[in-house]
C-alpha cells in the first residue's frame, strides 16, 4: 500500500500566508498598514476602530469630511456597512465586482462619521486584486483603503516609496505587485450614475 507524502507548501506561499497573517495582526490591535492595490499602494485599518482612522487621517493630513472607501473581498462583507439597494442598482453594481470601480453607495445610517465623513452615501469597492483581496479576508472581511500619501501629493507606487514617506508612523507593509491601472479607481455615484472620479 502507497501511502500518500504529505502535502508540501511551496515556501513563497508560506512566506505570504505569514506576511498576510502579520498586516492582519496589526490591523487587529489598532495599527495601520500600507499594501499594494489596482494602481498605488494604500493605507489601511480596522474601519470600525475610530482611533486608528482618525491616526490615519492624520497621517494624510486629509479632512475627516472627505470620508474613505472600504475595500473588500466579497459584496456581502460590505453590507454591514451599506442600505438596502434598489434590485437595479443593486445588479449594475455587482456586475462591476470583482473589479476596479469604486461605488458610492447609501450609507447605513449606524455608519460613523470618520468612514463617511460629511455624506450619506459611503465609497464601497470589492476588489480582484488578489493580495488586497487576501488581506481582507484575512483582516475579518472589510478594510479602510486611502491612497498611500499626504493628501494632495502623488501616492506611492512601491514599499520602498511608502517607507520613506512615512517611516515608522505605518506600522506594517505588505510588499506586492500593484494592477494594472495607471490611476487611481473610478468613483461613481450608484444614484444616478455619474462619474464623481475618472479613472
Amino acid at each position: 500500500m502507497t501511502v500518500p507524502s504529505p502535502r508540501r507548501v511551496k515556501p513563497a506561499a508560506r512566506s505570504r500566508r505569514w506576511q498576510l497573517a502579520q498586516a492582519a495582526r496589526h490591523v487587529n490591535a489598532g495599527g495601520i498598514i500600507a499594501y499594494p492595490t489596482e494602481a498605488v499602494f494604500g493605507l489601511g485599518c480596522d474601519p470600525r476602530d475610530g482611533a486608528a482612522v482618525l491616526r490615519l487621517l492624520a497621517l494624510k493630513q486629509r479632512s475627516l469630511a472627505k470620508g474613505l472607501i472600504l475595500l473588500a473581498a466579497r459584496f456581502e462583507d460590505l453590507q454591514p456597512f451599506i442600505a438596502a439597494l434598489p434590485v437595479e442598482t443593486r445588479s449594475r453594481v455587482r456586475k462591476s465586482w470583482p473589479g476596479p470601480v469604486t461605488w458610492l453607495l447609501p450609507a447605513r445610517p449606524e455608519v460613523p462619521y470618520w468612514l463617511r465623513g460629511s455624506h450619506t452615501a459611503l465609497a464601497v469597492r470589492v476588489t480582484a486584486h488578489p493580495l488586497a483581496a487576501a488581506l481582507c479576508q484575512a483582516c475579518g472581511g472589510v478594510l479602510v483603503s486611502t491612497s498611500a500619501n499626504i493628501s494632495k501629493r502623488p501616492p506611492a507606487r512601491s514599499a520602498l516609496a511608502v517607507r520613506r514617506r512615512f517611516g515608522a508612523n505605518v506600522d506594517y507593509v505588505l510588499s506586492g505587485a500593484l494592477g494594472d491601472l495607471e490611476k487611481p479607481t473610478p468613483i461613481i455615484d450608484g444614484t444616478n450614475g455619474r462619474v464623481v472620479r475618472a479613472g
